[in-house]
Formats: structure tokens, sequence, C-alpha cells
């Protein structure tokens, strides 16, 4: 850090914001801010969450990685090796009140946008990221550090300096966007789109009950605030009246011909789209339908935000140089003995709309490059009583993508795989592991592979086995 450079925190301004205490010689300046030991770094203060495992439990750790303090309860034990102590009585509350104490000290002119959506909110995010970044300084989360403990951290770890900030947040049920949003308190409020993703947890409401979950984004919406919101989604209107109740302006973007912005043509290609709307063009480095659709929305806000009146269609060149993340859509040409392979990696989650979007991609892969199609589809999670149903719904696009293996795992895939096993041969297992062996028989010189599922259903071996194959060229 240079001389002249503003700390992430001071030690005095983090224990008062946290309102805990401090226990040892506190160090003047705090670096960062981690929750992970595996990648916590020298000068930062480790917060002990406890989640599948304790935090507390790792304290000693964080300290041999030279963690500058840990935000501890009162009540935890010191052991050797520990550093200096913040004591608070709950450290995801702390977490919680310092992250509201980063998103006060924010210049006035400064401008928070807040994303929810039921796909396509990551994306978004660092679109968005991308095209603010060379125009003031950025802030947005880590992966998709979006649910009730990455959104306090997001912001805690947000410079006091920030001019944009680009806030992810996510739900599985109704009321846990409310807090998120309360505590970002953001200018603009972007839903990329809602869909039957986690509909298993609104058995009575369906799809109405996500769309008024994903409303509660505007609970923290500044006075004067904007609401964009997608024109196509039969539940624009709800979105739409939630966010007038909240005195919000509201603008809509997609293909609809009211939207706000809308694209007058999407050019689709296999490693980029190209996208036109009424007084400007731009291309995207991410391939896919749905990564148009909700270009549209950054580019709403782009025109929304403040300090870009001279550089809006410049911003827009930024989505160009992006390509998509591991896990969300990310390639790997993989040479293999005579020949290679194009891994297309989509295993980091999965619900019924993205697997369309992941099997139509695959589908624009040409065939003079790579000959023969093979889609690894696995259990879409959390779909509730309707969960065979959207499994057995996937016929028509595995079939529309004209896949030529299907390997499938999870207790609802096996039925998707009795409907296409006679044209479309492959294999089907009960869990991912078990399905290694015969994906990798399977793979020849000359193959797409694109590999999808559920976060639980753990489609990473999967993809490592896919990979391991350029170890053996």
């Amino acid at each position: 850090m240079s001389s002249n450079a503003i700390p992430l925190w001071t030690s005095d301004a983090l224990v008062h914001a946290s309102g805990g205490v401090a226990d040892g010689a506190l160090p003047r300046e705090i670096t960062g801010i981690s929750i992970d030991t595996r990648s916590i770094g020298p000068g930062e203060l480790f917060v002990a969450l406890k989640d599948v495992r304790d935090g507390h439990e790792f304290v000693t750790a964080a300290f041999a990685k030279g963690a500058a303090a840990a935000l501890v309860r009162r009540d935890y034990a010191r052991r050797s090796g520990d550093g200096a102590l913040i004591r608070v009585d709950d450290p995801l509350k702390a977490l919680e009140r310092i992250g509201i104490a980063a998103r006060n000290r924010l210049p006035a002119d400064a401008r928070v946008v807040a994303i929810t959506g039921s796909a396509g909110k990551t994306g978004t995010k660092e679109m968005l990221r991308a095209c603010l970044a060379p125009y003031g300084k950025t802030h947005a989360p880590e992966k998709s550090f979006n649910n009730h403990w990455g959104v306090p951290l997001t912001l805690a770890r947000m410079p006091a300096d920030t001019q944009y900030a680009v806030i992810e947040m996510g739900m599985n049920h109704a009321g846990e966007i409310t807090p998120l949003s309360q505590m970002t308190r953001p200018h603009v409020a972007i839903i990329t789109n809602v869909l039957p993703v986690h509909i298993g947890n609104f058995p009575e409401e369906g799809e109405v009950g996500i769309a008024k979950a994903k409303s509660e984004i505007f609970a923290g919406l500044l006075p004067g605030g904007v609401a964009i919101l997608p024109r196509d989604n039969p539940h624009f209107e709800r979105l739409a009246a939630a966010a007038l109740a909240k005195g919000a302006t509201v603008k809509s973007f997609g293909v609809h011909a009211d939207a706000d912005v809308r694209a007058d043509r999407i050019d689709l290609f296999d490693d980029h789209s190209e996208v036109s709307v009424a007084f400007l063009s731009y291309d995207i480095g991410i391939p896919g339908h749905h990564v148009a659709l909700n270009s549209l929305a950054v580019v709403a806000a782009i025109y929304l935000l403040p300090g870009l009146e001279r550089e809006r269609s410049d911003a827009l060149k930024a989505l160009a140089r992006l390509s998509a993340p591991q896990g969300r859509g990310a390639r790997a040409t993989i040479a293999i003995p005579r020949g290679e392979i194009l891994l297309i990696d989509e295993s980091y989650n999965a619900n019924p709309a993205s697997m369309r979007a992941a099997l139509a991609t695959m589908a624009s892969v040409p065939r003079e490059r790579y000959g023969r199609r093979i889609a690894v589809l696995g259990d879409m999670r959390e779909l509730g009583a309707d969960s065979a149903r959207f499994h057995a719904e996937l016929k028509e696009p595995v079939e529309e993508s004209e896949a030529d293996l299907v390997f499938t795992c999870g207790p609802f895939m096996q039925e998707l795989f009795k409907l296409l096993s006679r044209e479309r041969p492959g294999a089907w297992a009960p869990t991912s592991t078990e399905l290694v062996a015969a994906l990798v028989a399977a793979i020849r010189p000359g193959d797409v592979v694109m590999i999808k599922g559920s976060l639980g259903t753990n489609m990473a071996p999967l993809v490592a086995a896919v990979r391991g194959l350029a170890d053996k060229g």
C-alpha cells in the first residue's frame, strides 16, 4: 500500500463499526476481510462465521496465514498462536454492521446498483462491472457472494472511495432479499428475470411467490431510485407495481415492443453475440441469447448512471472483451491423443431455463469445428413436486440441440435418460462420480462436451475428469 493510499479500514473504525471490543494490540490498518483461511492474505481480518463448519475452529490457522486480527464471539477461548481479537456478540451481525458502515461512508456522488433474478445475476454483474471500471473505482463481489453473508462481506470489503458499487443478491426463500437490500440501499435495482428456480420452496404461490421475493430488492431502494425490469417476463407487471409502490422510476429491457431498451437485432455466434438497439450496436464476448438479453439491462443502467454522459457508448465496448467464468460457460480447448475436444463448463448451477440456454449454446458450435456433441446433465435441485416434469421437459431442448450422446446423473435425470437413450445413447448414473468412467471412455477427438447441473449435484468431478484427459495426450 502506498503512503497516499486510503486503507480499507483503520482498526479503530473497524472496531467501532463492529460494535465489539479489542483484545490485544491491533495494527493501525486492516487491508482486507476474509472468511476463508484458504485464501486469507497477510494483514486481513478473519471473520469466524458459523455455517457448515464453525469458523472459530480456524482462527489460529488464520493467524498462521498472516491474519492481522480475527472477529470472534465474546466467549471464544484464546489459543496459542492467536493474535489480536475483536470480540462481538455475533460475528455475522457484526459483519452486517461493518457492511452498513462501509455503505454509509461512500461519497455522496457514488452510485450503488443491486442485481437479483432467477438466473444471470453473476453474468450481469460482471458485464456492468467491466463497463463501469474505466470510469470510476468500481467494486463488486467475488464469485457469487450474494447471500446472507456474501452481501455484508462484499460491502465490508468496499473501499471508502468507491464510485460505483455493483451488488448481487440471491435468495432461496421469501424474506431473504429484504435485509440485503436495506443494508445496501441501492440507487438502481435490476431484476434479470423470474423463473421456476427454487420453486420447491414456494409450494403455494409458485412463480408468483418467486416474483414477490425478487421484488424485495426494492425494500432498500433510495428515494428517486430506478428499477430496471425484464419486459418480456410474464411477471413484469407485478414487478413494476412493486417498484412503483416504493416510488421508483421503472425502466424495462428486452425484445418486447414496449421495452424502454429494446433489442432490434440479436445475432448469435458460437463464441460471441452482436446486439443492436435503437441508438447503438455492441459485441459481447460471451455467447448465448440469455446473455444478450441481460446485456440490455446493463445498457439501461449505463444510460441512467451519472458520470458517463459522454462515455456511454464507449463503456459498452468492454463487453466484447469478456469471457465466461468457470462453471458458467467457460470454454477450454483440450488436446487429447490424435486431436482436441472443446469443454463447455456450465457446472456451477442449473435450472430449467439455464439448462435450455446451455444446450442452445452447445448447439451453436459449428460441426465443421467439432463434429460430435455430448451433453452431460445433472439433476436440477429445489424444483419441488414438479421436479419430474421439469426434467422430462428437457427432452425437446436436448433434441433441438442435436446432441449425439447424453450422459445424465441423479434420480430425476434418470427419467430424462430413459426418454432419450434410444436415439441418443450415453449413460446414466446415480451420482456424478459414478458417471465419470463412462463419460471419459466415450470421448474422442472432435467432440464438444457441455457439462451442467445444480450445485448440489456436484458436477465438478466430471469437469475435472474431462480436463484430466489433457494429461494423457
